[in-house]
């Protein structure tokens, strides 16, 4: 016998297949979300080939190493972001063979059903080493929680003195010194030199950081140094010196380089300035901004003073409107008294006022003059003697009306006083048990009875009681 397969069930197979025929375009589709979903991001190394930069702006290029190659485009809103040092414009001369650090998406071209990479960012391969290093550094901090936000210490409201760690001769603290001359020259500036560049950069950061912690000076420390490269910025990517920043019990402010760079101190620090001149402004009031805002308040208070005063005279003669011909006198007085003891406290507010504002306005212009400390201390010692002198008058003053009081007192109950009575000729009958008597009635022949003078005491005896 022979066996024959089912003719049935291969035509349903077959069928089945049928209904997942592919096209071209699908297949490709599919097959670029299944690169792009499963690589995501990545970094890689490569020389640079058959660069090409049409009018579009975009970049074409195969990036390549000795035993690979693969092709990879740049759109021009990410490529107008790198930096090389290239003579003039990208182009497949000065590109060729240039070794790059890429960040890159894997991706597929479905039209020729190339697969690719989409460059995201482009560097020399030199500095992209340090960048990796970088990243990872950043990485490991912010996992151990040294960016968070709820453990950064906010700047005091008002900076009396700066600690400035960098070095002496920099131009970052000179920018950070003419801004402070500009805006408040009465702001101390204690500088810790360290080199802010170099091998030994790191170590001498940290004993600067170290020797401002332990000597407790400043209000608030910054770090800071002028632009660079990555190279020239290293040192404050130093992770030594980011913990010692993280545990400094002081406000810290980072900027270092320009508004572009980002060391890990910027992150680290409890707040990142742009630039080392941006930095000086931030710990720094505008003293001039302050005159004249306190000329603006003087302004103000003088139009709102002389509103209250136009407004009480408007109010006063609508009152003399309203009173009638035949209103008594004694009214019209009561009002008219009653305006100008407005007036005179509307008048003496305003002098109040006037009187504060002005004092405010010297005492600012005492410190931008920086007034030495001597100077304020004859008028303090003429302050406390007028407070002594005026507190043992006070003192005198309460004694001597206390004893008046007392004096008064004293007489009142001499007033009301039954010996005061008795020296005026009268006297006081008492029985045997010391009760007053006030009814002769109350005695009887042969009781004994006390008569009691101003001076000088009688006992006698009843002998008759007469109603």
């Amino acid at each position: 016998m022979h066996s024959f397969d089912d003719p049935f069930a291969s035509e349903q197979g077959h069928d089945d297949e049928k209904h997942n025929i592919f096209t071209v375009s699908r297949l490709n589709s599919e097959v670029r979300r299944l690169l792009e979903s499963h690589f995501g991001s990545i970094w890689l190394v490569g020389e640079i080939s058959n660069f090409s930069a049409p009018s579009s702006g975009h970049w074409y290029f195969t990036l390549k190493d000795e035993q690979a190659q693969v092709r990879c485009a740049m759109f021009r809103g990410n490529n107008q972001r790198v930096r090389l040092a290239v003579n003039g414009r990208p182009n497949s001369q000065n590109m060729h063979g240039l070794q790059v650090l890429v960040r890159a998406r894997l991706s597929l071209y479905e039209p020729r059903g190339d697969y690719q990479l989409i460059v995201e960012h482009l560097e020399p391969a030199g500095a992209g080493l340090l960048q990796q290093q970088f990243e990872a550094l950043k990485q490991k901090l912010q996992q151990e929680g040294l960016f968070a936000l709820e453990r950064k210490k906010p700047l005091p409201k008002q900076v009396r003195t700066l600690g400035v760690i960098t070095s002496p001769t920099g131009a970052a603290i000179k920018d950070v010194l003419s801004v402070l001359k500009r805006r408040d020259p009465s702001l101390d500036v204690i500088i810790y030199p360290a080199q802010v560049q170099g091998a030994e950069a790191p170590a001498q950061l940290r004993h600067a950081l170290a020797t401002a912690i332990r000597r407790n000076e400043v209000d608030v420390l910054l770090l800071t140094r002028g632009g660079g490269s990555l190279e020239d910025l290293w040192c404050f990517n130093d992770e030594a010196l980011a913990r010692d920043l993280a545990a400094c019990p002081l406000p810290t402010i980072s900027a270092v380089g320009h508004e572009v760079d980002f060391s890990i101190c910027d992150f680290v620090a409890d707040m990142r300035a742009a630039t080392p001149s941006a930095a000086a402004e931030l710990v720094s009031q505008d003293q001039q901004q302050l005159v004249r805002q306190l000329q603006q308040t003087e302004q103000h208070a003088t139009r709102a003073m002389q509103q209250i005063l136009q407004r009480q005279r408007t109010q006063l003669l609508h009152l003399r409107q309203r009173l009638q011909p035949l209103s008594p006198q004694q009214r019209l007085q009561m009002r008219a008294q009653q305006l100008d003891d407005w007036q005179q406290r509307a008048e003496q507010a305003m002098v109040r006022r006037l009187r504060q504002q002005q004092q405010q306005l010297q005492q600012l212009q005492h410190r931008l003059q920086r007034a030495q400390p001597g100077h304020a201390l004859p008028a303090l010692r003429q302050r406390t003697e007028q407070l002594y002198n005026q507190g043992v008058r006070a003192i005198t003053q309460r004694l001597n009306q206390a004893l008046s009081r007392q004096q008064a007192a004293q007489q009142a109950l001499d007033i009301v006083s039954p010996l005061h009575t008795l020296k005026r000729g009268y006297s006081i009958t008492v029985n045997a048990n010391g009760d007053i008597i006030r009814n002769a009635s109350a005695f009887k022949p042969g009781d004994e009875l006390r008569t009691r003078f101003a001076e000088g005491e009688v006992i006698s005896e009843v002998r008759q009681v007469k109603p």
